[in-house]
């Protein structure tokens, strides 16, 4: 099963539109994972449209249009992995002993907020992570996104994609 996971885009705010690469990996991937800071309904709409399966949440920048239609906190089992998705998890010191005693029966959570991209395992071995942003890049050299493979369970090919610039 392949991923595409994604966060903070912040549709039509910090870019018009999401890049054509992210558009190619969306519709290839099998899942779709938002984490929140869409902005507008209508990237929600369009990707609902064109992915095969979308999960997400909103973010703090997500009207209520949007937390309507949306969770504060996604959980699901995709193939045997039991994902777990939500915006913000505070601050990067302690984050993996916070975030394993709040998501204790999760294989991985997927997390946006700070537009830093993240992969680390806390001691009871909960995988977070956090795609960057692909309009957004802040501090970071570059936009960047995430995708993935879920065998049997597990998750592999955990890819981060730098996109170039716009």
């Amino acid at each position: 099963m392949r991923l595409l996971i994604l966060a903070d885009t912040h549709v039509p705010k910090r870019a018009r539109v999401l890049p054509a690469e992210v558009w190619q990996q969306a519709e290839a991937a099998d899942v779709v994972v938002h984490a929140g800071d869409w902005v507008e309904p209508a990237l929600l709409n369009e990707l609902e449209a064109r992915a095969k399966r979308l999960i997400g949440v909103y973010g703090n920048n997500d009207g209520s249009e949007l937390r309507a239609r949306l969770p504060e906190v996604a959980r699901v089992e995709l193939d045997g992995l039991r994902l777990a998705v939500v915006h913000e998890t505070g601050g990067a010191k302690g984050r993996e002993k916070r975030c394993a005693e709040q998501f204790p029966e999760t294989d991985v959570l997927v997390f946006g907020h700070s537009h830093i991209p993240w992969d680390t395992v806390a001691d009871n071995g909960l995988r977070l992570l956090n795609p960057g942003s692909p309009t957004d890049r802040r501090r970071q050299p570059e936009c960047t996104y995430l995708t993935a493979e879920i065998t049997r369970g597990e998750l592999t090919e955990v890819r981060l994609h730098g996109l170039p610039p716009r």
